[in-house]
């Protein structure tokens, strides 16, 4: 059975989205989603599928994009300036009450500017999102204007660690972590990283007002320049709202051999891992050589309405559900 009146106050809520980004002289673009790579994130799993050949001999292996990026950078690299994009995505992943195999990705990217420009894009959404119903999890918050802390900040402030200072050093990292997350001995760096930030940092991050995760460690972010006078720092930030991440955004990395090397470290990790690994889209690689400095970022509207909603679960703000799930 279906929530009529909260659907319909998703769509209120897309429609002032919309909006916002039209008065600022965006242009609304449609990529496809079959792509030659589907995203290039070590743990992310695309779906797959097969373009047949005419003979029915051969064929092409395409995937469902976990993400526009690639295809919307491209336009970024023709001459478009700004310009934004509602696009269902797919990640092969379980389901949870804030995972879905299917959802919309609002992403968006300025030319000329850097990421601090998206930080304001994002205090404006979450204004136009919060009153949109008078009972849901945002609007009780008095200041939706992001509160701005450094990942290192975080790790100090809320797990006692100074996390840089443990970079190339796993067996360091696991001794701060052990009193805060069960770590094994085949965890790397990056692992116990992420399991502090589930145990750790996530838990407090946007409460009371929302969270701007900024400063990552540079190999924590393949697609994003490293911050001017800190090569170990990106440009990268995310933004939390009662604990829960909405979006990641970057300023773009422009150097295309530094982004070969980026995919290639990342698929040979991934194939360690997971055992399979993308194909580098080639055409993309040309377009991060033309494009200019760029800010983009990818927002995860289904989450988004479910904060404005107060919905408990994912799949209360979807107009169907996939069959079987």
């Amino acid at each position: 059975m279906i929530n009529l009146p909260l659907l319909l106050e998703r769509n209120r809520i897309l429609r002032a989205v919309r909006g916002y980004f039209d008065s600022d002289g965006f242009i609304e673009v449609d990529t496809p989603i079959l792509q030659l790579s589907p995203g290039m994130e070590i743990h992310l799993k695309a779906f797959e599928t097969k373009l047949e050949s005419v003979d029915g001999q051969g064929g092409k292996m395409l995937y469902l994009h976990t993400s526009p990026e690639f295809a919307m950078k491209k336009l970024v690299a023709s001459g478009l300036k700004k310009i934004y994009q509602f696009s269902h995505v797919f990640r092969n992943e379980i389901v949870s009450r804030t995972h879905y195999p299917e959802f919309i990705m609002l992403e968006w990217y300025r030319a000329g500017v850097d990421y601090t420009a998206l930080m304001e894009d994002c205090s404006q959404i979450l204004a136009l999102a919060a009153p949109i119903l008078r009972r849901g999890e945002l609007e009780c918050r008095t200041d939706l204007t992001p509160d701005k802390l450094t990942v290192a900040e975080a790790f100090d402030r809320y797990a006692g660690i100074d996390i840089f200072a443990t970079m190339g050093d796993r067996d360091r990292l696991a001794a701060f972590a052990a009193p805060h997350a069960n770590i094994t001995p085949h965890d790397s760096w990056d692992d116990i990283f992420d399991k502090l930030m589930m145990s750790k940092i996530e838990p407090c991050l946007g409460i009371g007002r929302p969270t701007i995760l900024c400063e990552y460690p540079i190999h924590m972010a393949a697609l994003s320049r490293p911050k001017p006078g800190s090569p170990k720092v990106a440009e990268r930030f995310e933004l939390y709202a009662c604990s829960l991440e909405l979006a990641n955004a970057f300023s773009e990395l422009t150097d295309a051999a530094a982004q070969r090397a980026r995919f290639e470290a990342d698929m040979a990790e991934k194939l360690r891992l997971y055992g399979k690994s993308y194909p580098i889209d080639s055409d993309f690689l040309s377009a991060v050589e033309r494009m200019p400095e760029t800010a983009g970022i990818a927002l995860g509207i289904d989450r988004l309405i479910m904060l404005a909603t107060s919905a408990p679960d994912i799949r209360g703000v979807l107009w169907s559900e996939i069959p079987g799930l």
